[in-house]
């Protein structure tokens, strides 16, 4: 218990606010408003926004690598969809944060590597296509899915993937869920716009 307390309190902490306010902006009031990696980089410029995305990376992979360490895999997917939680739902935010993109990928880096690989190259995939980092955000996310799905039914190798099982695939479910959940703004403004463009 007391691990899952310390990786939502990890993940509580949103490095794009405190980078903002030692440069003296407000992340809330600019752009989206979105306290995250992409909304630092538009607002502070692309190279504080990477060093937002990998310290949010940080907060999903280190808790998690350490909980499968010392507490094996079930622990380590409990763990990181609660760094993941705080990162959304910050109580030093009054409950508000990121979308939860880049604490997701470092809480399945943490425990499954391969799987962050695919939704890396998947993500970049998407976004030098077609350079709507929303978009990709869901592209990975589904591709979280699929391979949860896969591994639920033993059609992965476990030589390669630690754990398995159906706890892998509500893992990846949950995770995936919080993302998309996170989106939904974009996937309204998506569906508006295919509609005006097919009246």
């Amino acid at each position: 218990m007391a691990a899952i307390l310390v990786a939502f309190v990890v993940g509580s902490v949103n490095p794009a606010t405190i980078v903002a306010r030692l440069l003296g902006r407000d992340l809330s009031a600019s752009v989206s408003g979105n306290p995250g990696a992409t909304n630092a980089g538009r607002v502070l410029g692309a190279r504080w926004g990477v060093v937002v995305g990998v310290l949010d990376v940080a907060k999903g992979l280190v808790p998690t690598y350490l909980a499968l360490r010392w507490g094996g895999v079930h622990l380590a997917y409990v763990v990181g969809v609660a760094a993941v939680l705080g990162h959304v739902f910050s109580p030093f935010l009054r409950g508000r944060g990121g979308k939860g993109v880049a604490t997701a990928l470092g809480a399945v880096v943490g425990v499954q590597p391969l799987f962050g690989i695919a939704m890396l190259v998947v993500f970049g995939v998407v976004v030098a296509l077609g350079r709507w980092v929303a978009g990709a955000s869901l592209a990975a996310a589904v591709v979280l899915v699929v391979l949860g799905v896969l591994a639920g039914a033993g059609l992965m190798g476990s030589a390669l993937m630690p754990g398995g099982g159906w706890w892998t695939t509500a893992w990846a479910v949950v995770l995936a869920g919080i993302v998309v959940s996170r989106h939904r703004a974009n996937i309204l403004g998506w569906w508006r716009a295919r509609g005006l463009a097919g009246a």
